[in-house]
């Protein structure tokens, strides 16, 4: 945890300053968006990774269900078989778990800098727009963010939908299916009591998905196309 606060959560809190003093016409609400887009670009490329082999995949069931099947019998040559087809079609099963991996420790920063670091500086305004009160928490702000999470989830499944073979469902859409609902409650649960200055970064982080999704689908539906 010290790790975190001392090389991500500080470092963040010190880019969110500049972004207030600088760059948002002091107001904390836009430094907080800016700073969220900041780091969305910036693992942009492992989103379009994570998103494009989950698509291939989608598309390999077909393949996969075979040779599950030809070596049911067997693990060994069945994992051979599976790393052959990925190494083959140049996926990475692990890239989704590689991308959680890699935004748990940023979102923990994050949520450090929102709810305990940006109490102990000073900003001439605390209000987002002269709207919302960040330190206090705002349901509005929680719903509008759960519903582009709902958004971004829709637009996934969409391309999966899209690029899978008729009655191929599997266990990954099942779970998206579960999730596209799932999702969206325990982020209403979970953000509901805190300082809608979380909420807003989640918002953004929300919204930025839902658009980079829609960004991604058009990319790689013309890639494997």
């Amino acid at each position: 945890m010290n790790f975190i606060h001392n090389y991500i959560s500080f470092p963040l809190l010190s880019v969110l300053i500049f972004i207030y003093n600088y760059l948002s016409f002091h107001d904390l609400g836009i430094a907080i968006i800016v700073l969220t887009l900041v780091v969305r670009i910036i693992l942009l490329p492992f989103f379009y990774k994570s998103a494009k082999n989950q698509t291939i995949l989608q598309k390999l069931q077909p393949q996969i269900k075979e040779i599950q099947k030809i070596h049911k019998d067997d693990r060994a040559k069945q994992g051979m078989a599976m790393m052959e087809l990925y190494k083959k079609h140049q996926v990475n099963p692990f890239s989704s778990l590689l991308l959680i991996l890699i935004q748990i420790p940023i979102f923990i920063a994050l949520f450090d800098l929102f709810s305990n670091q940006i109490k102990n500086f000073h900003f001439s305004s605390t209000y987002f727009l002269g709207l919302v009160d960040l330190t206090q928490k705002n349901i509005a702000v929680v719903l509008i963010a759960a519903l582009f999470q709902y958004l971004q989830m829709k637009a996934m499944m969409q391309l999966q939908t899209k690029n899978q073979s008729k009655n191929s469902e599997n266990n990954l859409e099942q779970f998206n299916k579960i999730m596209l609902f799932v999702g969206p409650f325990l982020t209403v649960l979970i953000f509901m009591n805190l300082p809608s200055a979380i909420s807003l970064y989640w918002l953004t982080f929300s919204v930025f998905s839902f658009i980079q999704q829609i960004f991604i689908n058009k990319r790689i539906s013309q890639s494997i196309s």
